[in-house]
């Protein structure tokens, strides 16, 4: 079974709504916005793989798209000094996954309890909220209250949630 196909099962199994869209592959979050039900009642996630300079501490970071992202901010909001991203060659290793692909519920794949999850609080919204399920080739959409309230506990991980700034990026001169 594809961690796709197992991810929809457990959702499916965990007896919460959601809508399920297949779609061409989505490798940026630009793809994922295009797409036709990116409706404003919406949030779709960048998730971020980060690891310390040593490569033994793992973090998935769920953040809005729109928001800035600086790994300073990350570092520093959890006490961790030196945060980046993760090689391209973790993925695979850590969780099976392709590059695009990841998402909160790769940490079913992960019962070493490897990873940490981390999510901005902005992530937290009126409406609804999308993740890919492991596969960027389709994307389920819950209401924002279901996910929080049904499917996170089930994830196995336990979520720090931080805020980080709004920083705005120096343009070019």
């Amino acid at each position: 079974m594809s961690h796709k196909q197992e991810v929809l099962s457990r959702l499916s199994t965990l007896g919460v709504t959601f809508e399920h869209y297949e779609h061409a592959a989505a490798h940026t979050m630009a793809d994922c916005l295009a797409l036709p039900y990116a409706a404003p009642d919406v949030a779709f996630c960048k998730n971020i793989l980060l690891c310390n300079r040593t490569k033994t501490d793992y973090y998935l970071y769920v953040t809005p798209p729109e928001k800035p992202f600086r790994t300073a901010d990350v570092s520093k909001a959890l006490g961790v000094s030196r945060l980046s991203f993760a090689p391209a060659e973790d993925l695979p290793r850590l969780l099976g996954l392709e590059s695009g692909s990841l998402s909160p519920f790769a940490l079913w794949f992960d019962p070493e309890k490897t990873i940490r999850l981390v999510i901005d609080e902005d992530v937290r919204a009126e409406g609804r909220i999308a993740f890919h399920p492991c596969d960027n080739t389709a994307t389920v959409i819950f209401h924002q209250e279901d996910f929080w309230a049904q499917v996170l506990p089930q994830l196995g991980h336990e979520p720090t949630f931080l805020k980080t700034p709004w920083v705005k990026r120096e343009e070019s001169v």
